[in-house]
C-alpha cells in the first residue's frame, strides 16, 4: 500500500464542496480542511505508484476550483499504536 499526502489549493468560497468531490473518488481515504498555505489535505492510499497518476493529476487536479496540488510520498507509517509497543518494549516485569 503506498500513502501519499497531498497538499490542495482551491478556490476558498468552494472549500466545502471541493472537498466532498475529492472525498468521493476512489483511493482518497481522508480529506481535511485546513488552516495554512493550504487548503485541504487528502489521505491518497493506492496498490501502487502508477495509481498514484490516476488519482492525483488525473481526477484531482481536474475537479474545477482545484489550483494546486503538492504531493508527499510516504516512506513508513508510524500510528500512536506503534510508538506505544516500542515505548513499552523492556517495561514488562
Amino acid at each position: 500500500m503506498i500513502t501519499s499526502i497531498v497538499l490542495i489549493k482551491t478556490s476558498v468560497d468552494q472549500i466545502p464542496e471541493i472537498a466532498e468531490k475529492i472525498a468521493a473518488l476512489e483511493g482518497v481515504s481522508e480529506v481535511y480542511s485546513v488552516t495554512g498555505a493550504h487548503d485541504l489535505i487528502a489521505m491518497v492510499r493506492v496498490a501502487k505508484h502508477d495509481d498514484l497518476a490516476d488519482v492525483i493529476p488525473g481526477r484531482i487536479s481536474k475537479i474545477p476550483g482545484v489550483a494546486s496540488t503538492e504531493t508527499h510520498i510516504a516512506f513508513r507509517t508510524y500510528s500512536q499504536h506503534d510508538l506505544e509497543a516500542a515505548f513499552s518494549i523492556g517495561l514488562d516485569a
